[in-house]
């Protein structure tokens, strides 16, 4: 959804426009921040979700998560609580209008902790509720946003208030309509916490046979426990969830590190190449060599625009 902009709406855009001025993803001096810029809708790519707070200011995006399709644009954010492997698109951008968005990664301690101390009265936590959502940004958060961003400019203020105004922004979350999963995020005994558990051990290992009940004895859950909870929360089974970080990783072993098909299926983990070609082919739309040489030459033939726009003046 798109929202008439406001003078405030205006104000983030610009800030994230001056601190990312060229296309990409860019980190900024505060940790844990980052701020992205896109200037036209672009291919399908794949890449792990932390826990985190994404705001778009201007354009939009879609985001698959197993079966579901999250689209969010100026005036909505995404949350995600829980360490999840999507594909990405941007949907919404121009050289006009470029995509511009900020993330906040979230520190589950925080939570806990705000909780304890300021008695925040939040929405019950919804067992097996999603790991990701989309919700509106209200003026109360997009104004932390704000001076949050504009912290860059004082960066001899950081060490201070930092922690003041990210305090604030998990108080709006937790007073807002996602409460009840940020709830989840801290609540060390719910099943959202046993799944993040779940997740990171996958993300460690994604590479071993996978094995339910010893996953489940990890975690302190029995298999069907596991199972249910698992799919409600990441919309996959365990075993999906550990394809697609083996499929992510062996894509990037393949245009990164330039290692051949059968190196890169072989190192995430598949005995079979026919296999990997399989699954790669389910997962990206085509066979490894034909993707990623797709990629290749559309990574050149931009660098190849860009130097062309240079020597243009």
């Amino acid at each position: 959804m798109t929202a008439s902009r406001t003078p405030r709406s205006q104000e983030l855009i610009d800030l994230i426009a001056r601190f990312a001025k060229e296309d990409g993803d860019h980190k900024t001096a505060i940790p844990g921040v980052s701020v992205h810029r896109r200037s036209g809708t672009g291919t399908k790519s794949c890449g792990s979700y932390k826990p985190s707070l994404a705001l778009i200011a201007q354009g939009a995006k879609q985001v698959v998560l197993g079966d579901d399709i999250y689209r969010y644009g100026g005036a909505d954010y995404l949350l995600t609580s829980i360490d999840l492997p999507v594909t990405t698109q941007i949907v919404e951008a121009s050289e006009e209008k470029p995509y511009l968005s900020v993330t906040f990664g979230i520190d589950t301690t925080r939570i806990a902790g705000l909780l304890d101390r300021a008695g925040v009265q939040t929405g019950a936590p919804a067992p097996g509720a999603r790991g990701m959502a989309v919700s509106s940004v209200t003026p109360d958060l997009e104004d932390a946003a704000i001076r949050l961003l504009r912290l860059l400019d004082r960066p001899d203020d950081i060490p201070a208030l930092l922690p003041l105004i990210e305090q604030e922004i998990i108080y709006r979350l937790l007073t807002g309509p996602q409460s009840g999963r940020l709830r989840q995020m801290a609540v060390t005994e719910s099943q959202s916490h046993q799944i993040s558990r779940a997740c990171v051990w996958l993300k460690e290992h994604y590479a071993l046979p996978l094995k339910i009940e010893d996953l489940a004895s990890r975690v302190s859950m029995s298999v069907s426990s596991l199972h249910h909870h698992f799919k409600a929360i990441t919309a996959m089974s365990p075993m999906q969830y550990q394809k697609q970080l083996r499929l992510q990783e062996a894509r990037r072993l393949m245009l990164e590190d330039m290692l051949d098909a059968g190196s890169a299926g072989h190192q995430v983990g598949y005995e079979s190449q026919s296999q990997f070609s399989r699954e790669y082919a389910r997962q990206f739309g085509e066979p490894p060599l034909r993707d990623v040489g797709r990629v290749r030459r559309s990574l050149m033939d931009r660098l190849t625009g860009g130097m062309e726009a240079l020597s243009e003046g």
